[in-house]
């Protein structure tokens, strides 16, 4: 169905429910004019009599009174939809398809999702949780969480929050390989790397000065998992370097110990990307701005018990 098929049925319908062209034109502000030929142009492309006409009345053929049947549950149709989409605009709802980071997921969004679902009860969620690098429109995902440079320019990012890098080790590590107290005596430890940092061999720090500092490393494992590398750290066996974010639980109990923190000045930006910002539906909107407003009262809580 064409266009201007549907636009006559719906001007045919409305003569009909209306009682006659003037009155119609009056009801759809148009011509009596147009709304007549648009009659007579249906009429031609069915090459069918729809209507009787005389001065006075119009009455319905019995081809037309069959057409107009099946022409008024297509428009109420239509009109039901509309209806729906337009009062739906402030109304989040559907299935929400989410990535995020591990050290996200088990710091923030698992403790914060029940509370966006109580509010929306609408949405339907499938979460991802995965430190793999993710092609939002290919397969399908409406937000992603992520940590670092952003590579995808003609995605739509929000920043969400700011977490230190810092380097850690256990206190066993520690008092049997001794602590490192500048960046080049990394060298001389096991060290642990996050894969999907990319090979570059280097760790970037600042020196107090605020000077750039790049130290060139030799990992004994890598791996792309901020938990592995955390429990790894905790257990003894290396130094690694995570988010602040993935390793505050483990830092506030003890069992990780942050070293080199003179030189940890570099922050990990943390954004939520989306594909477009033009007719963004409700449901990533809402989602959206919830993740930015618990993050900011994260990081606050957090840039309080950690500062000094």
């Amino acid at each position: 169905m064409n266009n201007n098929i549907f636009d006559g049925m719906l001007i045919f319908c409305t003569v009909v429910d209306e009682g006659g062209f003037t009155a119609a034109a009056r009801a759809m502000r148009h011509t009596v004019s147009h709304v007549s030929k648009e009659v007579a142009r249906l009429e031609q492309r069915l090459d069918t009599r729809l209507l009787n006409r005389t001065t006075r009345k119009i009455s319905l053929t019995e081809s037309g009174r069959l057409f107009y049947e099946r022409s008024r549950r297509v428009v109420d149709d239509a009109e039901a939809a509309v209806a729906q989409i337009v009062s739906s605009k402030d109304h989040p709802f559907g299935h929400l398809k989410v990535s995020t980071p591990v050290m996200f997921a088990e710091a923030c969004l698992n403790f914060w999702l029940p509370e966006f679902v109580a509010q929306f009860p609408d949405v339907t969620h499938d979460i991802e949780v995965s430190d793999r690098f993710v092609d939002i429109i290919g397969e399908g995902f409406d937000v992603v969480v992520r940590a670092g440079d952003l590579k995808d320019t003609d995605l739509v990012a929000r920043k969400l929050m700011e977490t230190r890098q810092l380097t850690v080790a256990s206190p066993n590590y520690l008092k049997v390989h001794g602590t490192p107290h500048l960046p080049e005596d990394l060298k001389h430890h096991t060290l642990i790397d996050f894969s999907y940092r990319g090979i570059s061999n280097n760790w970037r720090y600042r020196n107090p000065d605020g000077k750039p500092l790049s130290v060139k490393v030799e990992p004994k494992i890598r791996c792309n998992s901020a938990s592995m590398e955390i429990a790894l750290a905790a257990s003894g066996f290396g130094i690694t370097r995570i988010p602040q974010l993935a390793a505050e639980e483990d830092i506030r109990s003890g069992r990780l110990l942050p070293v080199l923190e003179t030189y940890e000045n570099e922050q990990l930006v943390l954004h939520a990307v989306y594909p477009s910002r033009q007719h963004l539906s409700p449901k990533v909107r809402v989602f959206v701005e919830f993740l930015a407003r618990r993050c900011q009262q994260r990081q606050a809580a957090a840039d309080q018990e950690f500062v000094g």
